[in-house]
């Protein structure tokens, strides 16, 4: 079996900091090799007035409670905030985990916490063309910031656009992550190596990643042939690692 990263996304919603903080120390301990959250202000499904928490401050958390695993947004919302300011928010959290992190973003598109936090929805292409912006900006705080960050801190952009978001990977991402299912994922992955060579970028230099749901744990050769390097579990409260456990342990046999 080949050797691929497998990580575990823990949903903020309908659960407790506590439950949240307790379920992403058992990942570390457990040998994953990294630890996600999302970037929404509320649920994503089921009872949406159930709780929910927000993913840079639950960031820092991890990062705090942590020892090993690589950490981040699948994916952070480029609209929400000021990107300097998310350079430097990343930057931080990256001191705090010991340079484990991973700088996830995207072009949004949930649009209610757009209308519940009073942030301009607009149009698709409009976000992107946000996201591009907010890229340069985030590239330039970094590149400003004293002290710089402690690790590499990889720029992941999520989303399978064919126009723009895969051309984005191409100019300026460490990381991609997509979605399945494995038909969709080694579609996009060639496209993306097809922006890579239309812009002169190595495809090798970009980490293939995909989020994935617990029932696909099992579809792992498939994923594989696509292209993945690294599969990222979802787990909402109660937390259940064992399907992610189980791919943990396919992935190392």
């Amino acid at each position: 079996m080949a050797r691929c990263k497998v990580g575990v996304q823990l949903h903020p919603q309908a659960t407790t900091v506590d439950e949240l903080r307790r379920a992403a120390v058992e990942v570390d301990q457990a040998g994953f090799d990294s630890l996600w959250t999302w970037d929404h202000f509320f649920p994503l499904y089921g009872d949406e007035d159930a709780a929910h928490f927000e993913g840079w401050t639950l960031l820092t958390a991890f990062a705090a409670d942590t020892t090993d695993v690589q950490l981040g947004h699948l994916v952070t919302c480029n609209s929400y905030r000021n990107p300097h300011l998310v350079a430097d928010m990343a930057r931080t959290v990256d001191h705090i985990s010991g340079g484990r992190t991973v700088l996830g973003i995207g072009s949004g598109w949930f649009e209610r916490d757009y209308d519940e936090y009073e942030v301009a929805f607009g149009t698709a292409g409009a976000r992107l063309r946000d996201l591009e912006a907010g890229l340069y900006r985030i590239g330039k705080r970094l590149a400003k910031l004293t002290p710089p960050p402690l690790g590499e801190l990889p720029l992941l952009i999520g989303g399978g656009g064919e126009k723009v978001t895969l051309r984005l990977v191409a100019e300026h991402a460490d990381m991609w992550n997509g979605f399945g299912p494995p038909e969709k994922f080694a579609h996009k992955n060639r496209v993306l190596d097809d922006w890579c060579e239309r812009v002169g970028r190595d495809p090798t230099q970009i980490e293939r990643t995909a989020l994935i749901g617990a029932a696909e744990v099992d579809d792992l050769d498939a994923y594989l042939q696509a292209g993945a390097q690294h599969l990222m579990v979802q787990c909402g409260a109660p937390f259940d690692l064992g399907p992610a456990l189980r791919l943990l342990e396919a992935t190392r046999a």
